[in-house]
């Protein structure tokens, strides 16, 4: 059966909707999301654009700062200290990935935790760890919400992650432990790969090849979570041989229409989420 993240989503931003006109008319303010973006990647500013969008859609304001490829990196730290002071900003998001020349981890430093949407901020992945995170990254919280709409009970399954990243590949690792699997991480350096794939209830791939994972790597009735996107020859891929491996599984999801529209619905989920706490805790 095949799980579409674009029925999911369509759910995520309904409830959204619903929860900030409820929100706006408690607090007399709308959620508040500012989006900085350096460089002119075209990619990124259409992922910017669609972030805009959605914030239109579910009644948030939104905050849009671009800066040139080649602006200071201080002159962008002010920029997100001062969105961190502004008691009007619920949550800020630094578009990646950053040009050539600028320092991530030292840029992702200064957002605080308590607007940190994306969830890439050091005490959430910690709080990850212990189970109790402010956000989680956008994309692996989708992968839980698609899981939780397919009815599909977690615990005690057996759970095999591809790709060790930091903002994918890890956090749906604890995700996935924290809901009772089993968890194996796999990665580039992991000796007899398909030893650990075949015996996965839960397969979750991002490692951005194209097609790596073929049928001969799949147990039965597995649920194949494919997180990858991938063009090749003018078409969009994942990283999971979809033909041969659908047929062998109880649960999958495709590209393009799988995984991919679930990230902007988590962020304006993580947005409103991070919204609501500040209130609560006046």
């Amino acid at each position: 059966m095949l799980i579409y993240g674009k029925e999911v989503a369509a759910k995520i931003l309904d409830d959204v909707t619903l929860k900030t006109l409820e929100f706006e008319k408690q607090y007399d303010r709308k959620p508040t999301l500012a989006v900085i973006i350096v460089g002119e990647d075209p990619a990124s500013q259409t992922y910017v654009r669609n972030k805009i969008n959605g914030c239109k859609q579910v009644g948030f304001n939104s905050l849009h700062y671009e800066f040139p490829d080649g602006t200071p990196q201080d002159e962008i730290i002010q920029t997100i200290k001062a969105l961190a002071k502004d008691d009007k900003v619920d949550g800020i998001l630094v578009q990646l990935p950053l040009p050539k020349g600028y320092d991530e981890k030292a840029v992702l430093a200064n957002i605080p935790d308590s607007k940190d949407v994306d969830g890439f901020n050091a005490s959430n992945i910690g709080n990850l760890c212990l189970g109790r995170p402010r956000t989680v990254s956008c994309t692996p919280l989708g992968v839980m919400k698609m899981l939780e709409y397919a009815g599909v009970n977690l615990s005690g399954k057996n759970a095999v992650v591809l790709g060790r990243s930091n903002t994918v590949g890890k956090p749906m690792a604890m995700l996935l432990l924290n809901a009772n699997c089993t968890v194996s991480v796999c990665h580039s350096k992991t000796e007899n790969l398909a030893e650990y794939t075949k015996k996965a209830d839960v397969l979750v791939v991002a490692i951005g090849k194209p097609k790596f994972v073929t049928a001969d790597m799949v147990k039965d009735g597995a649920i194949v979570i494919d997180v990858g996107i991938n063009r090749v020859d003018g078409k969009l891929c994942g990283d999971v041989d979809f033909d041969s491996v659908e047929p062998k599984t109880s649960f999958i999801t495709p590209v393009p229409g799988g995984v991919g529209p679930m990230t902007i619905s988590m962020l304006l989920y993580n947005t409103l989420t991070l919204a609501i706490a500040k209130e609560n805790e006046r």
